[in-house]
């Protein structure tokens, strides 16, 4: 019945593609859905950007293990991430009517400085991509029994053939109908749990002291780890395209600016409820978690404790989150390669052969993220290597070309280089004992504020003109 259900849900997810694939007639329609999605539903589009694995599967079983403070990165960091681009990067991208992230580093910047940020941008997303993989591997191997290469295969497979032909109008079709699902399912599977744990007042008295401490230890190590687990998906996931291309699909600058402030209120709220589960589990399977993967204990206790609706429920909402972050994660990439790294360099590309472009690039995304998945499966990891490239190499250049008029070319060249060299010499050949992003990003800085002053140009002028 349960594998049933799951198979239905798959083809019913591959069915809203076709629907959405008749809206598709330009990389514009492709790319972000015409501009023309209301309120709520790009709401939905934005809080799934990243609710998926590793809310429900990585950051419950971080916070069984440690605490409050352990999930800060996930979902404190991430829905502070959907309030800054409310609050400062929403209304002037808008305005600006581009289709990625890189396209303002053209108009801000230079050609060198669009080429080098996707150069930079399409390789994070594959630890993104590969996390998701990595749960519905586990779900699949939960429940049906295959291995977990399978299981990655099947999820490649399903994502590619909705994303491929529906674009960001199937991403956020099914992003609307799938957050609806995660809602439903979390809340009777947190009920459930609840109950047979003996309730929330009993499930809190159980947690020892001190496990909803949610301030570092007074120390200069303690602070740094903090402020880094802050800002990892906080700041890191800011210059992202695929958060990019949803504020974009909004009717309206007002209207991705609310959408962006709802998202991150229903990310923190419903962020919550995986929370709770994972601490009823803790009580219920206590056996559990000393024995085995603590990604698979929130999959076990349902399979174990519930009826055959809750685990439809349950397994139907896990499905729905981890399908819309990863069909958004792999067009984000692929509209980048498109319109970033091939058409500035092929003369007189038409928009039909452009569209073909990007839709060959999903599947090359795919396949690249499959292998990472095969490689790596530990979901907290992934996601986290992934949030910090953007953080040490786009972050200080987006901000600083929207919001200081002396960001030059030249500074945010070097604030992408040097950004990135550093975070890789301090993570894989230094290892300072503090965070990489944090030296990375405090690098990208100083470089674009050196670079800047050493070799001023008019670029500021430039933009304000071109843009009106």
């Amino acid at each position: 019945m349960l594998l049933a259900f799951i198979i239905l849900y798959l083809l019913v997810t591959l069915l809203i593609g076709w629907w959405a694939s008749t809206k598709v007639h330009s990389t514009q329609d492709f790319v972000i859905a015409g501009r023309n999605l209301p309120m709520f539903v790009a709401a939905c589009a934005l809080f799934a950007t990243w609710f998926g694995s590793e809310t429900i599967m990585g950051a419950s079983s971080e916070f069984v293990e440690n605490g409050l403070i352990g999930v800060v990165e996930d979902p404190f960091g991430a829905a502070l991430c959907l309030v800054l681009v409310g609050a400062f990067f929403a209304r002037p991208l808008y305005r600006l009517n581009i289709l990625t992230f890189n396209d303002f580093f053209r108009l801000r910047y230079s050609r060198a400085a669009e080429f080098i940020s996707a150069i930079f941008m399409v390789p994070s997303y594959f630890g993104w991509i590969a996390a998701q993989m990595v749960a519905m591997s586990i779900i699949l191997g939960a429940v049906t029994g295959i291995t977990p290469l399978e299981g990655i295969m099947v999820c490649a497979v399903v994502v590619v053939i909705y994303t491929y032909i529906g674009g960001m109008w199937a991403v956020s079709v099914t992003d609307f109908v799938q957050t609806i699902m995660i809602v439903i399912g979390l809340l009777l599977v947190a009920y459930q749990v609840g109950t047979a744990a003996g309730g929330v007042s009993k499930v809190l008295a159980t947690t020892p002291d001190g496990f909803f401490n949610f301030l570092p230890e007074a120390s200069l190590d303690g602070v740094v780890h903090y402020i880094a687990a802050w800002i990892t998906i906080g700041l890191g996931s800011i210059p992202q395209q695929d958060v990019f291309q949803r504020v974009m699909a909004a009717r309206s600058a007002k209207t991705a600016v609310a959408a962006s402030y709802l998202s991150g209120f229903m990310y923190l709220t419903i962020g919550f409820i995986p929370l709770f589960i994972g601490l009823c589990g803790h009580i219920l399977y206590p056996d559990q978690l000393h024995s085995g993967d603590t990604q698979m204990v929130i999959p076990f206790m349902v399979l174990e404790h519930s009826n055959i609706f809750l685990q439809i429920m349950f397994f139907g909402a896990l499905l729905s989150a981890i399908l819309s972050t990863t069909s958004g994660a792999v067009l984000a990439p692929a509209t980048v390669i498109g319109e970033n790294l091939v058409r500035p360099y092929v003369r007189e590309i038409s928009d039909k052969r452009l569209l073909f472009i990007m839709r060959l690039s999903v599947v090359g995304v795919a396949l690249a993220s499959a292998v990472m998945a095969a490689w790596n499966r530990n979901i907290y990891e992934l996601v986290g290597q992934s949030s910090a490239l953007s953080l040490v190499s786009l972050f200080i250049p987006l901000t600083a070309g929207l919001y200081w008029k002396r960001a030059s070319n030249f500074g945010a060249l070097a604030s992408i280089v040097v950004g990135m060299v550093v975070w890789i010499a301090c993570e894989f050949i230094l290892h300072t004992g503090y965070p990489s992003l944090i030296w990375g990003g405090l690098a990208s800085l100083a470089a674009m504020v050196a670079g800047s002053f050493f070799r001023p140009d008019a670029t500021y002028r430039e933009f304000r003109e071109a843009v009106g």
